[in-house]
């Protein structure tokens, strides 16, 4: 089983989200934007002084430990300037990120990797940062049409593209630690529920450029931290495996230490709404103290979640939050 080293508390900056929502109120743990951004020097509120919502998602992902501080960048959004837009009104010092993670091949979560490379690399000239990323990412990707026809999605930048711009890719489909142990990045998913079945359409393009189903994105991972005295708190971008698979796998990794919150995409909108009252349901099963829906979970899904487990336990993302644990 794999051993995490627990972080003394976390703070998690959403850079990007589809939602922008500074108005509604939140626990205790969770700062709103405007809030953040009077921290980092906003003076006036004014629509140039705020964040951009935008369709993907990025977390920036701070754990402390004693005198130790790692971070983590968690995706990195669909788009150059929702990176640099978000960065620079937060205060994102991008020069502290000491490792980025692709959660999976997906342009709403890849497409703003090489701007947030070039701003690491600005505030750190020299350094080269990691960027893990399983091999699997970097097929072209579309979605079957109800004509037959693929609308083919954008392409992930390559490792190599990465490495111009101060990424070291560590290209691997192993489960590992990262960071002095402070961070785990999960192996492939294993799929187990009946129900969390994919992407009916999701295709992708084979050696022989040709499209075949893709339905399961077995290319993507989740990432866990330990905070002392709480439990795990487990990451997953999009959950295209199914959030219950997420929560299961991490529980095999972990049996040990209890799952404290669940962050990220659980994507329950589209096709997949079909899938809201049975993983309702089984989040149950997990016991978990915070659950943080946002980028693909849909609203129809956010509603059975608050009217499920409570608006304490349930407390959805929003570009410019910062949750602490």
């Amino acid at each position: 089983m794999p051993t995490l080293i627990e972080a003394d508390r976390i703070e998690v900056h959403v850079l990007v989200d589809n939602v922008t929502d500074s108005l509604s109120s939140t626990p205790p743990f969770v700062t709103r934007e405007w809030p953040a951004l009077v921290r980092k020097g906003m003076r006036r509120v004014a629509g140039a002084e705020l964040c951009c919502a935008n369709h993907g998602l990025s977390l920036v992902i701070r754990a402390f430990a004693g005198e130790r501080e790692r971070v983590v960048l968690f995706d990195a959004g669909p788009v150059d300037y929702a990176v640099e837009h978000n960065g620079r009104r937060l205060g994102i010092d991008f020069g502290a990120i000491d490792a980025v993670v692709l959660s999976h091949g997906h342009w709403d979560h890849g497409g703003g990797l090489l701007k947030a490379f070039e701003l690491i690399r600005a505030a750190s000239p020299g350094r080269t940062t990691p960027i893990y990323l399983h091999p699997g990412m970097f097929a072209e990707r579309g979605g079957r049409q109800p004509d037959g026809g693929v609308l083919p999605m954008a392409l992930l930048p390559t490792p190599d593209e990465l490495a111009t711009v101060g990424a070291a890719p560590e290209v691997t489909d192993e489960p590992q630690g990262l960071l002095d142990g402070m961070f785990y990045l999960s192996g492939e998913i294993p799929r187990v529920t009946a129900y969390e079945t994919g992407l009916r359409n999701h295709v992708r393009r084979n050696a022989n450029g040709e499209w075949e189903d893709d339905p399961l994105l077995m290319d993507e991972r989740f990432l866990a931290v330990a905070v002392k005295d709480k439990g795990v708190v487990v990451f997953t971008a999009c959950s295209h495996a199914g959030v219950v698979n997420v929560l299961t796998h991490a529980r095999s990794c972990f049996p040990e230490q209890k799952l404290f919150a669940v962050m990220g995409g659980f994507h329950l909108s589209g096709e997949t709404e079909r899938c809201i009252p049975d993983t309702v349901r089984d989040l149950g099963a997990f016991n978990l103290n915070v659950i943080a829906p946002g980028h693909c979970t849909g609203w129809r899904a956010l509603n059975q979640l608050a009217r499920m487990f409570g608006e304490e336990t349930v407390v959805p993302l929003a570009v410019g939050k910062i949750f602490a644990f």
